[in-house]
């Protein structure tokens, strides 16, 4: 599996991707996920993946060396949403080669990219590219996208990332994110590669791998646990009696009443049914009582 987030913000983008790969436990292999695409002074682009390897490196291959694609490569399109198309029409040239195969062996055809950058003259652009070769495209609204195992990490971009965030801090909220996606997943894993895109650059001026032995990777590391618990710690604990309104737990719901409890049946029941056996007990005593009369 794998984890990556990419950023589009009103200063540039943020990309982050871990490097894990694995097919069960005892196959864990290392394999970059990001791919960056750069014209000096005319373009820049990077890919993301996630899904299939043999799916992702073959699209990727594909993007690298230029195919043309009804026309088009990254290098000749006039925008980002027309790169985008081409990042689609890849996909779909390696699933007419590959789906029957993949098909015959029980594979289904997985892949998912993030694709991003700028081209001269627009704004930075930010794609969710899927495995039918379709795609959405950020908004100011919402301005991030993941792939793979992306529910660990979600929590700190909705709280705290919005379009007009700084680099810097979008920065250290892609690795706050991650960080909380390592601690949760094994799948995810060190290194990780991340790029801050700076809008109108057209060139990778912030671009590193971290490891375990990264300082300031490490620093979130310790620090976000640690405030995590002081945060958790400062929060007062539920009031079941309601002598502190603030934490008063038991109040009614406004639009629900109390759950409701199942008794156990009343015992009444079972005394009517042995009430009930006492007249045909009576009964059979009085007939027993005219046999032996008429005896």
């Amino acid at each position: 599996m794998t984890y990556c987030i990419g950023l589009c913000l009103k200063d540039g983008l943020v990309f982050l991707s871990d490097t894990r790969t694995n097919a069960g436990v005892d196959q864990i292999g290392t394999f970059r996920k990001m791919t960056i695409f750069q014209k000096d002074n005319d373009r820049f682009f990077t890919m993301m993946s996630a899904g299939n390897l043999a799916i992702t490196q073959s699209v990727k291959e594909i993007l690298l060396q230029g195919e043309l694609i009804d026309g088009n490569n990254l290098w000749t399109v006039k925008n980002s949403y027309e790169a985008a198309v081409v990042v689609g029409n890849a996909i779909k040239k390696v699933y007419e080669r590959d789906h029957k195969a993949l098909e015959k062996a029980g594979l289904e055809f997985n892949c998912n990219m993030i694709f991003g950058g700028q081209v001269k003259g627009e704004n930075p652009r930010l794609f969710n590219i899927y495995s039918a070769g379709n795609f959405i495209e950020s908004t100011p609204e919402t301005c991030y996208f993941q792939i793979g195992e992306s529910k660990y990490g979600k929590p700190i971009l909705d709280r705290v990332l919005n379009f007009n965030t700084s680099l810097n801090l979008a920065t250290k909220c892609a690795l706050i994110s991650m960080d909380s996606t390592l601690k949760s997943n094994i799948s995810v894993g060190l290194p990780l590669d991340m790029l801050v895109y700076e809008k109108n650059s057209l060139k990778a001026t912030k671009l590193v791998t971290l490891d375990d032995a990264n300082p300031y990777f490490a620093m979130i590391h310790q620090l976000w646990g640690e405030k995590l618990r002081e945060a958790f710690n400062s929060i007062a604990e539920p009031s079941w009696s309601g002598a502190h309104k603030s934490s008063a737990i038991s109040i009614p719901a406004r639009k629900m009443g109390a759950v409701p409890i199942n008794h156990p049946p009343p015992k009444s029941k079972a005394l009517k049914s042995s009430a009930k056996a006492k007249p045909t007990e009576k009964r059979k005593a009085s007939t027993d009582k005219k046999s032996s009369k008429k005896s």
